[in-house]
């Protein structure tokens, strides 16, 4: 298809994320510019678009949406206001990137695979990086080639240094173990059908009422288990890993590998502080691939369905969580314009 010359983006949400993907259209990737900046906060939403030639802010999502020159919208806001947003994007027919999550419950985001449904085209790409990272595509590379055999296992570690004040328990699995929720629907090529989720005796690293680490379990309808540690305060760093055994042999990324130092009697490296800088490039790698395919207009990468099934799995991990057993993921029939 033919490519057409610059991508009019709509950014909605100048937050933390928001600010980030502005920086990144107007300074990394070419083929794109910020056409629009949105955001509730209009202090915030100008300071951003101030620091961009030619990009208006607004307070209302839809008005910058709608906005002259906008040909594409990227979704950064809060998970509550993003279904808002993407029903706006779908009425008019444009191409969305969406951060994680689709919509923050699987009723929610089956409204949003339903309504695209509808539309008999994907217009969504979710923004689960990971699948960007080159790491990562290794490992998908290794397992689709089928040299390992069958993935038997998958061992995820997901670390943080420290959480903010206002982390919950709840929010380890919502907003960092979705991550391993994509990873392990798209490494192994299965979907996760159960989910287990225990907690060890709180570190004492952790804030008050806060029960770190947690250990989940999926299982997937291939026949494989995965695992995953969600540690977000182990204060060495930001380390997030996974490890393969199948069976022929195993495969383990995120040992980060880089320069090593020996002196003084002593050797090491360095550890990545936060998931910014461990995933910059993912992140650049996962905007540039969504707007070349806009240009072309097409969409590629994690979509609807994807953001669906992730939130399902959520939905099932936090009532393990909660009431302390194994409990099934429920999933509708996934429809054929996800095949």
């Amino acid at each position: 298809m033919t490519r057409r010359g610059t991508l009019g983006v709509a950014v909605v949400g100048a937050g933390r994320m928001g600010a980030d993907h502005v920086r990144r259209i107007d300074r990394v990737i070419s083929g794109a510019r910020v056409a629009a900046v949105a955001d509730v906060d209009g202090e915030r939403a100008k300071a951003v678009a101030d620091g961009v030639a030619g990009c208006t802010a607004y307070t209302d999502p839809a008005a910058a949406i709608a906005a002259p020159g906008v040909d594409a919208v990227l979704v950064a806001s809060p998970g509550p206001a993003h279904e808002a947003a993407l029903t706006e994007a779908l009425a008019r027919g444009l191409p969305v990137l969406c951060e994680k999550p689709l919509t923050p419950d699987a009723a929610s985001a089956l409204r949003v695979v339903r309504a695209e449904e509808r539309l008999g085209r994907r217009l969504v790409q979710v923004g689960f990086m990971r699948r960007y990272d080159a790491e990562y595509l290794r490992l998908k590379a290794l397992l689709d080639g089928g040299g390992l055999g069958r993935a038997l296992m998958l061992h995820q570690r997901h670390r943080n240094a420290s959480s903010p004040p206002w982390f919950t328990g709840e929010m380890l699995l919502a907003d960092s173990v979705v991550h391993e929720m994509d990873a392990t629907r798209w490494l192994l090529g299965q979907e996760i059908t159960a989910v287990t989720v225990m907690r060890p005796r709180p570190s004492g690293n952790a804030p008050e009422g806060l029960d770190d680490p947690q250990f989940v379990v999926f299982e997937t309808d291939g026949g494989a288990l995965a695992d995953v540690e969600i540690y977000v305060n182990c204060r060495f760093g930001y380390q997030v890993q996974a490890e393969a055994v199948c069976e022929n042999g195993t495969a383990r990324i995120g040992d980060a590998h880089g320069m090593l130092v020996s002196t003084g009697g002593r050797w090491g490296g360095s550890i990545a502080p936060g998931f910014e800088e461990r995933f910059e490039d993912a992140y650049d790698r996962q905007v540039r691939a969504w707007v070349d395919a806009a240009l072309c207009g097409e969409v590629t990468g994690p979509g609807c369905w994807d953001g669906y099934a992730a939130a399902a799995v959520c939905e099932a991990g936090l009532r393990s969580r909660a009431e302390g057993r194994r409990v099934e993921v429920e999933l509708v029939e996934r429809p054929a314009l996800y095949d």
